[in-house]
């Protein structure tokens, strides 16, 4: 298999969704405008595909200097455990260079995949989370 990987495709909110809906990621993917203004809103998209299909995202809102916020990193089902994220999270860190640090709040089933692409776990974050 063949992926490309791309900055410069920004996938259509109709694909994101899928992605992230055969992904099991939660996000608010019965809310079409909502994911539309989340890729918009975003300086940093990198992204996989398999020909037409969208294999995988990394989504960052990044200052380019201080730090980068991996908002999220989805893999479809049938291409996870090949290497996809882990060449993801790379790129981004190529693109957004070493002055600066990334950052990511996890989903409870990927805390021990994020340690095995590099990742340190941090436990001085703080949130207040989201109302809707």
């Amino acid at each position: 298999m063949e992926l490309a990987y791309r900055y410069d495709v920004i996938p259509t909110p109709e694909q994101v969704i899928e992605l992230y809906g055969n992904a099991g990621l939660p996000r608010p993917i019965h809310d079409r405008e909502r994911i539309k203004v989340m890729y918009e809103s975003s300086n940093l998209v990198v992204t996989a595909w398999d020909n037409d299909t969208l294999a995988g995202a990394a989504r960052c809102i990044t200052d380019w200097v201080w730090s980068t916020y991996l908002a999220d990193l989805a893999i479809r089902s049938d291409y996870q455990k090949l290497g996809i994220g882990k060449k993801l999270v790379d790129l981004v860190q190529e693109k957004v260079g070493e002055q600066t640090m990334i950052l990511l709040l996890s989903v409870p089933t990927a805390m021990e995949y994020y340690p095995k692409i590099g990742f340190t776990k941090e436990d001085r974050g703080f949130m207040i989370p989201r109302k809707k």
